[in-house]
């Protein structure tokens, strides 16, 4: 306890990193507020009542915990940072099929990226317009729309407010990551999915001492805490690639000695596309969602029978299979554009350094490839494990609202967001000469060992 208020002073003493800190928590709160602030024009009494009656088995439930409730409240966030996330898997993909979209990705630096952020928003805008109006015919649906507005003008403004909202959420979070600690986006997911955390739990301990008896409880703690330690050591766990460089001489004329050169190697990680992977996968389920939404009944209910109910289950069968499937292909994806083999042989050849017993050029580049490809594979097997988790929680009597924290998406995103977090705290206090958060060893984060892409 001691060495933990040592460094929590330690940490205010450092002034940026404590108004970083001060700032970051300020846009949070700000994006925490606005997911209670009602749009106009809805009946907040019938439509809690409404959700309250909804199965918990469906993926609404889960879009609710990524926006931290804010769904459910029909708030001005209610569709949260996913447009975002959804128009960046759309982006990405084209950085794939489209040279255009491969030349700002790769050959253009800064400039290129500042025009795909550029796209990226004006993508989120279009896609909040068209989801928000599948939002409103949701809350249409339960009948939650006051009669005494007029049609028209609910639809318009509040499919506005929602597209402001979310260019909002989004604003917040590229403010974050600039000023603040940590990945913005990533932070406000964060968020909302710690503010529906203490409900669940309190649920969960209430039905399991009611039901099974409080050893029942306790087994399912020790096992969330050891899915959480094998997730921790999992998204830490790096591959090394020893390199040497070249030996120098020092000295002049006779003089001159060889130096051995400095040995040094490229940390390869286990989970090198971290949360992103598992964000793309279920931003890419939460389509099905959108299809029933306007395939309607002859009584105006939302039409969720044979496969859109599957996959509109987090916990069928169908779903955690293709859920699976996704989580490994976008690992792959998300690791081939990240992790790029010619970019870190060009780097070693440029700093006279090689792999022993490696020839520079395409050999280094073939070699750094064929070691991505083996640990990427054991890295996408776990994500796509932890992906579906929640659903093997809930077939052992878990109950769902605590099953999407037990393992999944939840779960990932939480340990990866806190970890960067951590580690960005950590080299603050270290650059200053504090000690680390950790009395031995080092926070490893997506900043932490040889960062060869970040200084190409």
């Amino acid at each position: 306890m001691k060495r933990i208020i040592e460094t929590l002073q330690n940490i205010w003493k450092i002034p940026e990193l404590r108004k970083r800190i001060i700032f970051t928590l300020g846009l949070l709160a700000v994006f925490r507020f606005g997911s209670y602030v009602v749009l106009p024009g809805v009946m907040p009494d019938v439509l809690a009542a409404a959700t309250a009656e909804r199965s918990a088995h469906d993926i609404l439930g889960l879009i609710n915990i990524f926006t931290g409730g804010a769904f459910n409240n029909a708030a001005v966030f209610a569709l949260g940072i996913m447009p975002y996330i959804t128009a960046a898997i759309i982006v990405q993909l084209l950085g794939f099929a489209v040279p255009y979209f491969q030349r700002l990705q790769q050959k253009e630096g800064e400039s290129g990226r500042k025009k795909i952020t550029q796209i990226t928003r004006l993508l989120t805008v279009a896609i909040t317009l068209v989801q928000g109006g599948g939002y409103l015919s949701l809350i249409a649906s339960f009948g939650a729309i006051d009669p005494s507005v007029p049609p028209g003008l609910f639809w318009i403004s509040n499919i506005i407010i929602l597209s402001t909202g979310t260019t909002f959420a989004m604003w917040l979070g590229e403010r974050i990551t600039d000023r603040g600690v940590g990945n913005g986006i990533s932070l406000l997911i964060t968020i909302g999915i710690i503010a529906m955390l203490p409900q669940a739990f309190a649920f969960e301990v209430v039905s399991q001492v009611e039901t099974s008896g409080f050893f029942i409880l306790v087994l399912e703690l020790a096992a969330l805490f050891m899915v959480v330690m094998v997730t921790v050591l999992i998204v830490q766990g790096v591959r090394k690639i020893p390199i040497q460089f070249a030996k120098r001489m020092i000295g002049r004329g006779d003089a001159n000695m060889p130096v051995s050169g400095a040995r040094d190697y490229i940390p390869l990680k286990v989970n090198a596309s971290g949360v992103m992977p598992i964000i793309f996968a279920q931003a890419l389920m939460f389509l099905p969602m959108t299809v029933a939404q306007y395939a309607t009944t002859e009584d105006g209910q939302m039409a969720t029978g044979g496969l859109l109910r599957e996959l509109n289950d987090p916990f069928s069968l169908l779903y955690s299979i293709i859920y699976f499937v996704l989580v490994v292909l976008f690992t792959y994806v998300y690791t081939a554009l990240i992790v790029n083999p010619k970019q870190y042989a060009e780097y070693l050849k440029r700093q006279n350094a090689f792999i022993p017993g490696i020839k520079p050029g395409k050999a280094t580049e073939d070699f750094i490839d064929s070691i991505t490809t083996r640990v990427t594979l054991p890295g996408s097997i776990f994500l796509g494990i932890i992906a579906i988790l929640p659903a093997v929680a809930v077939a052992f009597g878990v109950n769902p609202s605590f099953a999407l924290f037990f393992g999944g998406t939840s779960l990932l995103i939480l340990v990866a967001v806190v970890l960067d977090t951590l580690q960005q705290i950590e080299s603050y206090l270290l650059m200053r000469k504090y000690d680390g958060l950790v009395k031995s060893g080092r926070i490893k984060g997506r900043s932490s060992g040889m960062q060869i892409g970040a200084s190409m």
